[in-house]
């Protein structure tokens, strides 16, 4: 998301780590109920015939990462969140009746995409030119702001990643993360970083004062903290990253092979419609989702 900006499997490329805060047994348990069989579309030409394939078997496989509310298992052992409550609508739509997840390390999706573990990556993450090099996306689904965990009162007077340099504050934040990048920019050396499995670990950190400060997006932050009902910390206003004096978009959509074009088109179809029916946000809207992180943003813009 940030300059230098680094691929998946390292830990600071645009793009923010999904992990659940309830996955791990649940996830892959399910994983297991469902099975996993490949569908193969290798020597695909003219777009490829991926979309024909899922729909006579009538199952998609998405890859997530899991992250309340991006995508997870819940503690019912239901799959949902943002991205996969999305695939349910558009996929069903394009004659493909059933979603399975598969779950992952948020630097695998990529990599196990291109080698057919999953159809689609269904984990919100963010396009950037460095990772249309390797996929094909989905125009976006939403944009998305920062926004911080921090004590009680916010005594250190934290609101943006510049803030967390001047005052030389301990900060902590999730692997892979993009505020990795937005904090690098600022003057924060990744070297004093605490970088922690996701946002869960984070509240925590701040709560036991092992950090000063939980960097991720605003939904993710303000999510933890309502649900953990903290005594301890509370999340700031969402703020703009900026990188180089310039304003710098996290929007996140669905990633595909790059062969896939048709199916990457065929879906791309249907979100549109979703967007100007207003029904995009109204599947959203549960998971924390608001009309400001709607976006007419296109994966072509973000990819230059």
């Amino acid at each position: 998301m940030a300059p230098p900006r680094g691929n998946d499997i390292e830990s600071r490329g645009k793009g923010l780590a999904r992990r659940s805060l309830l996955a791990g047994g649940a996830a892959l348990g399910l994983l297991g109920a469902v099975g996993c069989s490949r569908v193969s579309s290798s020597g695909a030409k003219d777009g490829g015939n991926l979309l024909e394939r899922l729909r006579s078997q009538g199952t998609v496989r998405l890859g997530i990462a899991g992250e309340i509310p991006f995508g997870y298992i819940d503690k019912n052992g239901d799959f949902t969140g943002e991205a996969p409550e999305i695939a349910k609508v558009i996929f069903k739509r394009l004659g493909v009746d059933r979603v399975q997840p598969v779950p992952t390390e948020f630097g695998s999706l990529i990599p196990g995409l291109r080698s057919q573990q999953f159809d689609v990556v269904s984990a919100g993450m963010y396009i950037n030119p460095e990772r249309c090099a390797q996929v094909i996306f989905s125009d976006p689904d939403y944009r998305m702001r920062d926004a911080f965990i921090v004590r009680k009162g916010n005594p250190k007077n934290l609101h943006n990643y510049d803030d967390i340099a001047k005052s030389k504050a301990k900060m902590a934040t999730g692997t892979a993360y993009a505020q990795i990048g937005y904090a690098e920019a600022a003057g924060v050396k990744q070297g004093d970083m605490l970088i922690l499995p996701d946002q869960l670990a984070g509240l925590l950190a701040v709560e036991q004062g092992r950090a000063d400060v939980f960097a991720g997006t605003t939904v993710t932050v303000h999510n933890v903290v309502k649900q953990r009902n903290s005594q301890r910390a509370e999340a700031t206003e969402p703020f703009q990253a900026y990188v180089d004096g310039k304003p710098d978009i996290g929007a996140g959509g669905f990633a595909f092979r790059p062969e896939e074009t048709k199916l990457r088109d065929a879906f791309n179809k249907e979100l549109h419609k979703l967007k100007k029916s207003g029904e995009l946000l109204r599947i959203v809207r549960p998971f924390g989702f608001t009309k400001e992180e709607m976006t007419d943003l296109t994966a072509e813009e973000l990819c230059k």
